[in-house]
């Protein structure tokens, strides 16, 4: 059955994570702490960070986890701010991030859009984020529908947010795709009745996707290959 609509995880997807992450997280938990360095340690540990190579460890809860679930976690270092306000603070801090895209993306959304696919983005990011790293990438308007956990759709490993991209667009869940790097993203896609495709631009390694998927590729760019190998 032909792929007529693919919807996009963003971090670790359209935009290598650690690339475009690590970075961040090391400058936000100094901010955060004031210099006190067992503060700091303390939040990276929670946070599965390795504050002195400033890089994610593979099982960090971060890498498919919501800004909520991240203040939620930060909120008991960080006193002076209730949580709603921490949230924000991720958001607002996440939406300037320094992005690394996976590959020129709009070459290749583009390329997508010529073959008359239909586009999406669902990310565990908040959709304000999300918009505005889709906006500075210059590509915002390639998607048809653009959502985070805060969008009223859900969270993955839920379909219900990849459901609602199904219907936005009035494409079956059956001729969609899900495109991400994480089992929260591979997890949601099966759960909807979606074809899965695993990148390897994220933390998870292709052995763990590998069983979730219907194919693991390098990177996105490597869809339109796929898409002509479906065809023949």
């Amino acid at each position: 059955m032909p792929v007529d609509a693919f919807l996009f995880d963003k971090d670790g997807t359209l935009f290598d994570f650690a690339a475009t992450w690590n970075g961040w997280a090391a400058k936000m938990l100094k901010s955060l702490s004031a210099g006190d360095e067992a503060l700091a340690q303390a939040m990276a540990h929670t946070l599965g960070f390795d504050l002195a190579a400033e890089v994610f460890r593979p099982d960090s809860f971060v890498i498919a986890g919501t800004n909520a679930e991240v203040a939620s976690a930060l909120c008991p270092y960080v006193p002076h701010m209730p949580e709603p306000e921490l949230e924000q603070y991720l958001a607002r801090n996440a939406a300037e991030a320094d992005l690394a895209e996976a590959v020129p993306l709009a070459a290749f959304l583009d390329g997508l859009l010529e073959r008359g696919k239909v586009l999406g983005v669902m990310t565990n990011d908040a959709e304000v984020s999300a918009v505005s790293q889709l906006e500075r990438a210059g590509v915002l308007d390639r998607f048809a529908f653009v959502a985070g956990f805060d969008s009223g759709h859900g969270a993955k490993p839920d379909p219900a947010p990849l459901l609602a991209f199904c219907e936005h667009c009035g494409i079956s869940p059956q001729r969609s795709a899900m495109v991400g790097d994480s089992l929260h993203d591979l997890q949601a896609g099966a759960s909807a009745g979606m074809r899965r495709i695993g990148v390897l631009t994220g933390l998870a390694p292709r052995e763990e996707l590998h069983p979730h998927a219907d194919v693991v590729l390098p990177n996105i760019g490597h869809i339109p290959d796929w898409l002509d190998q479906q065809d023949h």
